[in-house]
């Protein structure tokens, strides 16, 4: 999709979105592609599912990642 096409779905402001697909595209998350003056964004499933089986595999050990309040916090 095209930034201006995100933007309208997902009714966020352009200038988040650019710094989010800018960090995004670093991560190799998504995939840019140039076609004439339009960018053209693309998920990279194969990459975020690999980040979800290491995450779920190291961090959360297979469990749901629901972090515990901790009852001596003043927060």
């Amino acid at each position: 999709m095209t930034p201006g096409a995100l933007t309208e779905a997902l009714a966020v402001p352009a200038t988040s979105l650019s710094f989010h697909l800018k960090e995004l595209t670093n991560a190799g998350l998504v995939s840019q592609e140039r076609q004439g003056r339009h960018l053209i964004y693309r998920a990279s499933f194969d990459q975020m599912n690999d980040l979800l089986a290491y995450l779920t595999e190291n961090c959360c050990q297979g469990q749901a990642c629901v972090a515990e309040a901790d009852a001596s916090c003043a927060c």
